[in-house]
């Protein structure tokens, strides 16, 4: 049985995407089966791994809302052990259309259900909002990673999606869990990045992953090439860090 993760946090440009496309690949490089499902409307996750989204009969839209099965959804990306469930500029309606279904926070977890066993882990990559997606796959996980950006107004919000994730344990998922949290962007060169590691540190303890994501322009070039950064510059810092988090992540689900 595999490991479901979603990567949430309501406020954007905190590395969602960058880590789930590269956390993905790094696991899977690591001889791990992965999915990584992208449930944001915007779909970079889908472009940065080289997925022509115009070319596709099925996406995660038409599983969510024609209950189109998963299989005929999943394609095979250019990593090895690394296949994808991407998105569709058209999963911004499926929230409406959502509405009036039954067990409608459920239903990402019913489409899950029908692949979990072909993988060791799947990896939900969520859209900025809190939204009746995002509520769909913290509902279908086990346990959540929050990407953390190295600024200012770095907790800002995390109360929001801390609240959020007990609402959902309370009513709809009482063994979701938080797998931790990753702080990314990091430079420690700036006082300020420091002072954020140490603030979250004191916040949440054990829950924060040793590892951080240094920034890394290897990191913001690799999309464009659809591909992941280990794919694109296996020596870089940026691969250097996603390949110590899969680790620690396979360490601490040992």
């Amino acid at each position: 049985m595999s490991k479901v993760i979603s990567l949430a946090n309501q406020k954007g440009g905190v590395g969602k995407t960058t880590t789930s496309i590269n956390l993905a690949a790094a696991l899977a490089k690591l001889g791990k089966h992965v999915l990584l499902v992208d449930a944001d409307p915007q779909a970079n996750t889908s472009s940065g791994l080289g997925v022509e989204i115009r070319e596709l009969d099925n996406t995660i839209y038409e599983c969510l809302v024609n209950g189109v099965d998963p299989h005929s959804a999943i394609v095979h990306t250019k990593t090895k052990n690394l296949d994808m469930m991407p998105s569709h500029i058209d999963l911004v309606g499926a929230e409406i259309e959502m509405l009036n279904m039954d067990h409608r926070e459920q239903l990402l977890k019913n489409i899950l259900t029908q692949v979990r066993d072909e993988y060791d882990y799947i990896l939900i990559d969520c859209s900025p909002s809190l939204g009746l997606i995002t509520v769909n796959a913290l509902t279908a996980s086990d346990s959540v990673i929050i990407p953390v950006q190295c600024e200012f107004f770095a907790l800002e919000g995390i109360a929001k999606l801390l609240n959020t994730i007990k609402i959902i344990k309370s009513k709809l998922n009482p063994a979701l869990k938080i797998e931790g949290f990753l702080l990314t962007m990091f430079d420690n060169r700036l006082r300020l990045s420091n002072q954020v590691y140490e603030e979250v540190k004191r916040h949440f303890g054990d829950l924060v992953f040793n590892t951080v994501i240094a920034r890394n322009v290897r990191l913001s070039e690799a999309p464009s090439h659809g591909v992941s950064v280990l794919e694109y510059d296996s020596s870089s810092r940026g691969a250097k860090n996603y390949t110590a988090l899969a680790k620690e992540l396979i360490a601490r689900n040992k």
